[in-house]
């Protein structure tokens, strides 16, 4: 099982995303935050076929299409983030830790 970790910024939210491959080749995630946009979002983004979630498009990925109905700030960490912890559990990278340095 893959798990992410996000802690979103100045919003001052976090997020746990936790992915895990099924016997077909679906990712079931499972996403907790006390944002309720990304609430919203882990409702829908329970199970996801990792191959529409990991497009070569970000309009056409699964994730960045439910976060476009859920996450209403353009910048929000998070969408990437359950990316990163599909593509880990299937196979598709291997774990290490993103960082953003921000300074005015």
């Amino acid at each position: 099982m893959a798990k992410v970790v996000v802690s979103a910024g100045i919003c001052g939210f976090s997020a746990v995303i936790k992915a895990k491959k099924d016997d077909n080749d679906k990712i079931n995630l499972k996403i907790t935050s006390p944002c309720e946009m990304i609430a919203k979002l882990g409702e829908e983004l329970k199970s996801v076929d990792w191959t529409q979630a990991v497009t070569r498009y970000l309009t056409q990925s699964e994730v960045y299409r439910a976060s476009n109905k859920h996450v209403f700030h353009t910048a929000c960490p998070v969408p990437s983030a359950i990316l990163k912890a599909i593509e880990v559990e299937a196979g598709l990278a291997l774990p290490k830790d993103v960082h953003m340095k921000i300074s005015p």
